[in-house]
């Protein structure tokens, strides 16, 4: 049995599926705050709608490994809620993992840990026409400051302190870059994706400052073929180990115009690109390479962000994500947490 926390949302859906598809027993903890996207029928399959600051042990019966991705996902909303970002993030996370590793060292057992980092963690300032950034990778220090990067940071640390204790406990951290792609859990407040829906509905996209910003990017079948990956690789090449997770970086520019030059040629459709600098979007910026988890366990990520283009663009022209996609909450994180917190946060 494998627990995945957080299974029902963007990235946890399309991990969960891929893990049936190959025979596996799931036992999703959601919240269930943006709906429940699997097909009901499944003997494979237990749904239980539950908050993990508000961990339950029965959870872990007959668990052979967690993949953790519950928790708060990203910047606006660990401002917006920094307490319950702390809660989820950071003390949940302890608690789930010492429950782990209790299971573990009485049972005399291993138990695999993936963590749902990001490489939000290594964000740096940039200022326009600065082309010497930095590039990140596992082993560099790192003190985030921003809320949501700072909480997943301490997340890790938390679960390499247990290992430490616990030699059954297996903790594996993973260093995402931003998400893109459908999932049964859609989300358009992620770049590629949020570029795709502006394009489809404005014919324009607009880049916010100089769009010198760097992005790190990962289509969400590659995040989930990783932590399948994870799942069985040799515990000694894994065990208390990072690994960065990316397939490209872009300038926040440069993929404007590559979204714009994709829908171009594959669906003959003229996409402006335009510059707004009356703003002040930040200077957050942060280039991480993503070399070391294919030397070490030959996993390389290898979908790019053009398919994915089309893929949503078509689900667009169907309808598949209704009419008014853009005035739909349920698709952008902030905007639901906003309107749910009170009830979410303290039910």
């Amino acid at each position: 049995m494998i627990l995945v926390t957080g299974g029902a949302g963007y990235v946890g859906s399309v991990l969960v599926n891929e893990l049936l598809s190959l025979g596996e027993s799931v036992r999703v903890v959601d919240t269930l705050w943006f709906g429940n996207p699997f097909s009901a029928g499944n003997r494979r399959l237990e749904v239980i709608q539950a908050d993990v600051r508000y961990m339950d042990r029965a959870w872990l019966d007959g668990v052979t490994s967690v993949v953790h991705l519950a928790g708060l996902s990203n910047d606006p909303t660990a401002d917006f809620a920094p307490e319950l970002n702390a809660q989820s993030n950071v003390l949940a996370t302890r608690e789930l993992g010492e429950a782990v590793a209790d299971v573990a060292t009485r049972e005399q057992r291993e138990i695999r840990f993936l963590l749902a980092s990001t490489c939000s963690v290594y964000y740096s300032p940039v200022t326009e026409g600065d082309m010497n950034v930095q590039q990140m990778v596992e082993d560099l220090p790192i003190a985030p400051t921003a809320n949501y990067s700072k909480t997943k940071r301490l997340a890790e640390i938390e679960l390499l302190r247990l290992a430490e204790r616990h030699r059954f406990f297996c903790p594996v951290i993973l260093r995402k870059g931003t998400i893109f792609g459908r999932s049964p859990r859609m989300r358009f407040d992620l770049v590629v994706n949020t570029f795709t829906l502006h394009a489809w509905r404005n014919r324009m996209l607009t880049v916010h400052g100089h769009g010198e910003m760097w992005r790190p990017l990962l289509h969400v079948r590659d995040a989930a073929d990783a932590y399948i990956h994870l799942l069985w690789a040799p515990t000694g090449l894994i065990r208390g180990e990072t690994f960065n997770v990316v397939h490209k970086n872009y300038r926040v520019l440069e993929l404007a115009h590559w979204v714009a030059e994709t829908l171009n040629q594959h669906r003959h459709v003229d996409i402006g690109v335009k510059r707004d600098r009356s703003g002040n979007p930040g200077s957050r910026s942060y280039y991480v390479v993503g070399d070391r988890i294919g030397r070490v366990l030959g996993l390389r990520p290898e979908r790019g962000t053009a398919d994915a283009i089309l893929e949503i663009w078509d689900g667009l022209e169907r309808s598949e994500f209704g009419s008014s996609p853009e005035a739909n909450a349920q698709y952008f994180n902030i905007r639901h947490l906003q309107a749910t917190l009170p009830k979410a946060a303290f039910a």
